[in-house]
Parts: structure tokens; sequence; C-alpha cells
């Protein structure tokens, strides 16, 4: 095998001390470990910001699990990813537009070579499977659509109407390794639009999750099974709520998969993992004991594998299909991405925490042990970096709620710190230590000049159960506050934080808390406020997933508008005083910009200091490096000037920083 160790290129190491924000949107993060179904190598990915093009781009390594050795395996300009082995191990299949602007399937050996293009699908690959039997690639895309519309009559959309429908093609592995395939359409009409799916055992069926469109405010997906010999579809579980991604059993007898189990509050309750026979039949669930989101993994011959947040750590479970009995499999914290070997023995994952970067780890399941293959965390040895702890407190109610805090190296406790709560999203995100902090918010900067940083697993947070997830239900921003608020007040009573330089940010849910506490707390002496949510009639008549607000605060805001008053920021705004960043993504449909531009008036009608930037074509997130450095820059700017004193910025003209590439 001829494996080339490009250690050197990979370890590119950071300059030593402080990181910049160029220096932490630089670093190379690994994910998506998949182990080879024979478990000799274990698949992933690695990315990093390309300034040059203004995108992050992946490529895939593959590491030896014996010798620990490990080597890049794609390269160029583009992404490639999706890493999935064939049955036999010698061939990896992964997604790239490497030829166009469209992702195909293409396939390398995992020793090196030239990728092998297997698809020429005109409007780009989603996902795929390999078929057990290694011989069809499945794989989903959408159907071409016509274009006389446009032609005639410009370019409209009717909305909650137009749709491009999501279906399943194959293609024969060994034919279009001679010529790419267009693939053979196997799901067709706008009956459903296929989300998950996979193969059975012996190769003859594929089940499928699929909604009655693809709208992200769609309630119910349902199971289907495609048996290939006439491409026909039978529907194996029909109710309401969301029911996705099934596995099948080794047998081929029994899918599983995740499902709300009619519960109308999936939102913030607990999913279960159910099963059904192949064929149709009596649904039943096999984790109701287990209090926590369960996300499925595989069915082998010992039992259903899920992993599941508990706190602030992940493990692996291991569910009983006819009992319903649930044994922890991980001795220790596990990680993210559970890959299993075919007989199930051996499992690859990533894990990070608060010592070491994502690395990718493998382990003998029944002798839970990982072992790491990886070494992306030699990227910051040189690095000045905080520490962080995991700490608890009572919340107004009496609710105990953990956070993260991170100190500075040099921390003394004799001290008072500026204060920086940085909230996370969801609410059912959670936030866990982390080695460093390359989000929207220059947290180990702030470390470094000497600051605390709180990050708040307030109320509805996963990991803490379904009751506590749920003690924000028809008490959003309220209790969430008080959770904040008290985290403060914590840290204040112990002497460590400086009552008068407290600032508090957060994206999405963390905006929206982050609004809440803009126009309803005097704590702060700053805030940022991410794509946040300051109406929640506006958000509710706006956004792309209506029933999220429902199955929250119960009701439409003509229903119930005290409800919609009692938990908006801009309710409280003629009380505001602190100082306001908004910043939000100028196309975003899950929190559409209409809050932003509200709370700015509100704010500026009070006198209330205020700025509002809008990032062009950019939706909910901000995904490419050249604006999320102007992100991290802008609330640098904002609390350096409010908690330090530092030169008030101007955003209008700011000093615009060349990029820094490392070198290849």
């Amino acid at each position: 095998m001829r494996v080339v160790i490009l250690l050197l290129a990979f370890l590119s190491l950071a300059p030593a001390g402080v990181p910049t924000i160029d220096d932490l949107l630089n670093l190379k993060s690994i994910g998506g470990a998949a182990i080879s179904p024979d478990g000799k190598y274990v698949a992933y990915s690695v990315t990093q910001a390309d300034f040059d093009q203004d995108a992050s781009v992946s490529q895939i390594w593959v590491a030896e699990t014996a010798s620990g050795r490990w080597w890049q395996l794609t390269r160029g300009k583009k992404s490639s990813g999706q890493a999935r082995w064939s049955p036999d191990s010698t061939w990896l299949g992964f997604t790239s537009s490497r030829e166009g602007d469209k992702n195909q399937i293409f396939v390398i050996r995992p020793d090196g070579g030239e990728g092998l293009q297997l698809t020429k699908v005109e409007t780009a690959v989603g996902s795929f499977r390999w078929s057990p039997d290694g011989k069809t690639i499945a794989f989903t895309a959408t159907p071409k659509q016509p274009e006389d519309r446009k032609k005639q009559l410009g370019d409209f959309e009717v909305v909650r109407r137009d749709y491009t429908y999501s279906h399943i093609w194959t293609i024969n592995v060994e034919e279009a390794m001679k010529a790419p395939s267009a693939g053979t359409q196997r799901t067709k009409g706008s009956d459903y639009s296929v989300s998950g799916f996979s193969w059975s055992p012996d190769s003859s069926k594929i089940a499928f999750s699929a909604t009655a469109n693809p709208a992200a405010v769609q309630s119910t997906s349902d199971i289907y099974v495609l048996t290939l010999a006439d491409n026909s579809v039978k529907k194996v579980v029909d109710q309401p709520g969301p029911d996705g991604g099934p596995q099948w059993s080794p047998d081929g007898k029994w899918i599983v998969f995740t499902s709300a189990m009619r519960n109308p509050n999936y939102f913030h309750a607990n999913s279960r993992l159910a099963v059904v026979p192949a064929e149709g039949g009596a649904i039943r669930s096999i984790t109701d004991s287990f209090d926590e989101l369960p996300n499925l993994v595989e069915w082998k011959g010992d039992g259903v594998y899920f992993t599941a947040q508990q706190k602030t750590a992940v493990h692996v479970f291991r569910a009983d299909p006819q009992t319903g009995g649930i044994s922890r499999v991980s001795a220790a914290p596990a990680g993210h991405g559970l890959s299993l070997t075919a007989d199930g023995r051996r499992a690859a994952l990533t894990i990070s925490d608060g010592k070491q970067l994502s690395e990718v780890y493998v382990t003998d399941v029944a002798l839970w042990g990982p072992r790491k293959l990886t070494s992306s965390t030699e990227q910051v040895k040189d690095w000045s970096l905080p520490e962080s702890e995991v700490i608890s407190w009572k919340s107004r109610d009496g609710t105990e709620i953990e956070g993260v805090l991170t100190r500075p190296r040099d921390f003394n406790p004799a001290n008072k710190y500026p204060l920086l709560c940085v909230i996370h999203g969801g609410p059912t995100g959670i936030d866990t230590p982390q080695m460093v902090h390359a989000g929207n918010y220059p947290i180990d900067i702030w470390t470094a000049r000497g600051a605390l940083v709180l990050r708040v697993n307030y109320r509805g947070s996963a990991g803490y159960g379904e009751k506590f997830r749920q003690l924000n239900v028809r008490n959003l921003g309220v209790g969430d506050a008080w959770d904040v608020e008290s985290g403060v007040d914590y840290l204040i009573a112990k002497g460590w934080a400086d009552p008068k330089r407290v600032g508090v940010m957060g994206w999405s849910q963390g905006g929206y808390i982050s609004a809440f506490l803009a126009t309803s707390s005097s704590k702060f002496a700053a805030v940022s406020v991410g794509a946040g949510i300051s109406d929640w009639a506006t958000y509710y008549y706006n956004t792309d997933i209506t029933l999220f607000t429902i199955q929250y605060l119960g009701a439409d805001p003509t229903t119930d508008p005290e409800i919609y008053r009692k938990t908006s920021p801009m309710s409280y705004v003629q009380q505001a005083r602190t100082p306001t960043l908004i910043q939000h993504g100028e196309l975003d449909k899950r929190v559409p910009t209409p809050n932003g531009y509200e709370l700015r008036q509100g704010l500026e009608d009070r006198g209330v200091p205020v700025e509002m930037i809008v990032y062009k074509g950019f939706g909910h997130g901000i995904n490419k490096p050249k604006a999320r450095r102007a992100v991290m820059q802008h609330n640098l700017e904002w609390f350096n000037y409010h908690l330090w004193g530092d030169p008030k910025p101007d955003f209008t003209n700011p000093q615009v920083p060349k990029a820094k590439q490392e070198e290849k």
C-alpha cells in the first residue's frame, strides 16, 4: 500500500500565544468518522477555511486502525464529503462537485489514486448508500424542473405550493465505473419528498422516510418501503408527527426508526426509537424508559445502537428491541458520529472536550476504551488557551442550572473580572467544555484579555431530561432570563465577576434570550443579538416553522395575545437601556429579518445605542469565512468598547484585515 503521510501539511501550527480571529478561522477541524466494514480503516473529513474562494473546504483523510498511520485521500479546490465504504471495504464512495457545480458520486481506493466518477446527475446528488451486496448505489436527487414558466412569466414562487421533490435513484456500480450514469429513478411524483433511507440486508428493498412536501413547516413524515423489482412503494408507518431515519434489522424482518409516537409536542418532548414489521403492522416504541433524545445509529445482532446527551457528555447506548431494556455501552464519555463495523464489534467516533480538539478514535465495543488515531490538537499546542469547567447554581425558581465557565489561565479568585455570557441556540442545544472556541464569538481572545465567559445550559437545553426541556414551555424568555441572570448573580456573589462589566450575546434562540435581556434587564453593559426573535407574533407569521411557536406558546397570536406579549422582548422595550448590537442574515427564513428591524427601531425610538448589521446573501447561519470573520470582529469590537473602554467601533468604516491563509 502506498501511503503518503502529510504530517507537516496537516499540523501547520498557528502562531504561538493568543490566537487571533484568523487563527481561529484557519483551524482545521475533524469530523465524520466512518469505519470500514472490516475495521481496517477509518475515513474522516478535515475542513478548513479557504479565504481565496471564501468557502470552507473539506477533504477526506484515512487512518489505518492497526498502525495509527493517516493520510490525505482527496484534494482540490472543491470539497469532498459523505465518505461511505463499499461493503467489502475496497472502495470509498464520496460526493464532490470537483467536475462541475453539482455534487456527484465518486469512488476511490483507500490507499489513494484518482477518484472515479460514477454519476452524472443534472440536479446534483443528495445523500447515497451502497447496497449490502455492493452491486448498486442508491442516492437522492431532485428531478429537473421545466423552465417554460420562468421563460414566459419571469421568476416567482407560490408560497407553500411550489416545491422541488427529492426522490430515489439507483446506479449499477460496475457499469458506472465504465461510464458515469444518470441513474434509474425509482420513486416519482409529488405525493412525497424523500429524506433518510437505508437498504434491506438482501439488497432487494429500500426503506425511506418522506414528507408530503419538503417545506420545513411540514409536521408529518412517514416510513415507506420501496421494492426494487417493480418499483412499488408501500407505506408501513402512517401516523401524525415526524417518523424518520429508518434502519433494517439484521434479518430484514423489522425496521427501526426515530418517532414522536404521535406526541404533538415533538419540538420539546422526548423522541423515541420504534420498530415496525417490514411489511407493515403494529408500531412499538422500544425506548420509553429513556429520558432523553436518542440518536439512532444502527441495528446490530445484539441490539439497536444509539447515542444521546447526558448532561454535558455524550454516551453510547444499546436497546433490546424485544424488551425495551437499555444499557449504556460507553464506559466513559463518548463522542459524535458513532460508526460501527459490519459485525458491530468495533467502532469509530470523534471526541472533543476541554482538553482536545475533535479527534478520531477507535474502540472495541464490548471492552470500551477509545484509542486516538489523529493529532489535530497539535495545531494549538503553542497557543495560550483558557480553561473550562462545568458549574451549577440555583435559578430564581429553585431549578438547578448548569453552565460552562471558561477562565483565563492565570485566573485569581481574589480578582474581579469582566463577564461575558454566550447563550446557545435551539433551545434544545447544549454547551459543553471545549478547548478552542471558533464560533461567532471570540471567547479565547476575551479570556486572554482577562474575562470570564459563561455559557448557560438554560431550561430547555438537551441532556437534562424531558421535564427540564419543557420548563420554558409558555415561559420562553422569562424563565430563560432567570437562568442567565442567576448565573451572573452567582459569579458576582463569589466575587469573581465585576457587576459593572457584564455582557450577553447569542445566536438564534440565544439571540432571542439576549434580546429579552436587552429589554427586560439592567444587569448588562452591552448585548449582541444574533438572528434573534424580538416579537413572537412577528416571528410566527414570518418563520418557516410556525409549529415551533405553537408548541412552545400553546396558541397563535390572535387566540392568546397575552402569552405573546409576556414572552416578547418588544413588550419591555420601553424600559430598555442596554447598548445593543443586532446581527442578522439577509435571507433568514428561520428568524426573518423583520425581527431585527423591529428591535432596532424600538431601541432607537427610546434613545438606546443600537447598531444593526445585515450580512448579505446569508440565511440563518453565517457560513463563509469572510463573513464569519466579520461577525466575530463586530462582536469583538462591540464588547471591547463597552466593557474595556476601547475606541468606539465604526462598522461602516472598518479596518479590513488581509486573509491569512496557511501555507500549503
